[in-house]
Order: C-alpha cells, then sequence, then structure tokens
C-alpha cells in the first residue's frame, strides 16, 4: 500500500483520505487531532508514495519546526542592498523643486 499525499490537505480531509487507505494518523503537535478540522498539514513521515504495510501509522503535523520554513520575520535582509541607488536617483536632500527645475 502506498502513502497518498497528505501535505496541503485540511485536517479533516487528511483523516478521511487515510482512513480509506487503511492508514492511521498521528498528529504529534496537535494533542487535540481528533478535533482539529480546517489547519492543513504542511509535512507528513513516511513521505507521499512510499511503500507501507496495511493498518500503519502515518504522522502528520500542522506546523513548520524550528528553521522549516513558514512566514516567520524577514528583516533585516542580510547581506544589505548596495547604498546609493535612491541618492542617485533622487539628488541630494534639501529643496525639492530645485531638481525639477535644473
Amino acid at each position: 500500500m502506498r502513502v497518498p499525499r497528505l501535505v496541503g490537505l485540511m485536517a479533516v480531509d487528511a483523516r478521511e483520505t487515510a482512513r480509506a487507505r487503511g492508514l492511521f494518523l498521528n498528529a504529534p503537535d496537535r494533542p487535540d487531532f481528533a478535533r482539529t478540522v480546517v489547519d492543513y498539514v504542511v509535512r507528513q513521515y513516511p513521505a507521499p508514495g512510499a511503500e507501507v504495510p496495511p493498518d500503519s501509522m502515518v504522522y502528520v503535523w500542522f506546523d513548520f519546526g524550528e528553521g522549516e520554513g513558514g512566514g516567520g520575520v524577514r528583516e533585516p535582509r542580510l547581506p544589505q542592498p548596495p547604498s546609493g541607488g535612491l541618492q542617485r536617483e533622487l539628488g541630494e536632500p534639501g529643496n525639492a523643486f530645485s531638481v525639477v527645475g535644473s
């Protein structure tokens, strides 16, 4: 039996898909997994397409682990963009109308 792709499915759909294939689901990051409905699966083990015996356990997670992705904080950007780009385009600070009339 092959493990179906559960990543991207809502919890309720993942449970139904696994049940239809004769597999059991376990969500280590959700003690209330039986009541979880609209959260989306972000990873699974074994991987989709893996060959497993009937009645096997498939583990699913609804939160990314440390360093695995997700939104997270994206600032500050390193390395920083090169300096001078805006200064060259906008001219020097001062009277804004003097640049237009030049």
